[in-house]
């Protein structure tokens, strides 16, 4: 398959996937950008194959359009603190998705390379919920058939697909092309209150991410039992955590997340993802995990 060819499956499939999360969002079919996704597939639908340099340029122009309206989306959704859907959803076994991208492929650059994007969306953390799935639908096997002999293996399935699944979601939103800086208001008052500076937390954070033995992740969380923040790290993706905490801003160590870009050079990698920081997003998290109160002991 062509460049260009790769290039038009891969707008198809960003197409789609706005339209799954817009479904998601429960946004009215009225809306400006469901018109705008609607009228680019049906351009899209009508185009001969293959492509001149001429159309290429035309689509290349549309999808900055869509995916700048997409992102002033996001921004505005953020800004509403809206991270948390509003409504109750149910999820039955075996039935998560990947959730898209709150932005496109190539907007963390240079920090983060569209390439290792692709494939760290795409494939490893569509491999994750695809294991959450299965772990789920074995799981339901067993309860239907009263057969647990396999209990141990899709727990431990579960536990480890789960958690990529969740960490990774909460990973995304983490980020953001317009990142970067520090924090502000409540956030940045409660870390400077435990942590005593931003600038020691930033430097506790970046050492324990550093230092994560083999793969996992670096995670500030919040605490309901002792009212107070603190990061941890987390091997693979649920070992060494403590389960009672609320994670608000993580990072993924895993080889997967740096080594195309930063080979070896895990300590650079570290240093400049904080140039991407949603400190936002973190912030919306934190309001909404400190309304929290468990008994503490």
């Amino acid at each position: 398959m062509s460049k260009m060819n790769e290039y038009v499956q891969d707008v198809f499939k960003w197409n789609d996937e706005m339209k799954k999360f817009l479904e998601s969002e429960n946004v009215d079919r009225n809306n400006e950008l469901w018109q705008k996704l609607d009228s680019f597939t049906e351009v899209m639908n009508r185009m001969n194959q293959p492509l001149n340099a001429q159309e290429i340029n035309g689509i290349h122009e549309q999808v900055e359009g869509l995916q700048e309206d997409m992102e002033n989306y996001f921004r505005e959704r953020s800004s509403l603190g809206n991270i948390f859907s509003t409504q109750e959803p149910f999820i039955s076994a075996g039935k998560h998705v990947l959730p898209p991208l709150p932005y496109a492929y190539n907007s963390l650059e240079p920090y983060i390379s569209e390439e290792i994007m692709r494939l760290h969306h795409d494939k490893h953390h569509q491999s994750y919920v695809d294991g959450l799935n299965k772990a789920e639908k074995e799981l339901e096997k067993a309860r239907t058939k009263n057969d647990f002999s396999l209990i141990k293996h899709w727990s431990r399935e579960l536990a480890f697909h789960g958690s990529g699944h969740y960490l990774h979601t909460i990973f995304w939103n983490n980020m953001s092309p317009s990142g970067g800086g520090k924090p502000a208001g409540s956030l940045l008052k409660e870390i400077e209150k435990y942590f005593g500076s931003f600038d020691q937390f930033k430097k506790q954070f970046s050492e324990a991410a550093k230092q994560v033995e083999g793969v996992g992740w670096a995670i500030l969380v919040w605490s309901p039992r002792s009212r107070h923040l603190e990061i941890l790290q987390s091997e693979r993706h649920m070992i060494l955590t403590q389960w009672d905490t609320i994670p608000l801003l993580a990072l993924d160590v895993w080889e997967h997340a740096y080594y195309l870009q930063y080979k070896n050079k895990k300590a650079d990698y570290v240093d400049q993802w904080w140039n991407v920081v949603n400190w936002k997003d973190v912030e919306d998290r934190y309001l909404k995990a400190s309304e929290l109160k468990w008994k503490p002991y």
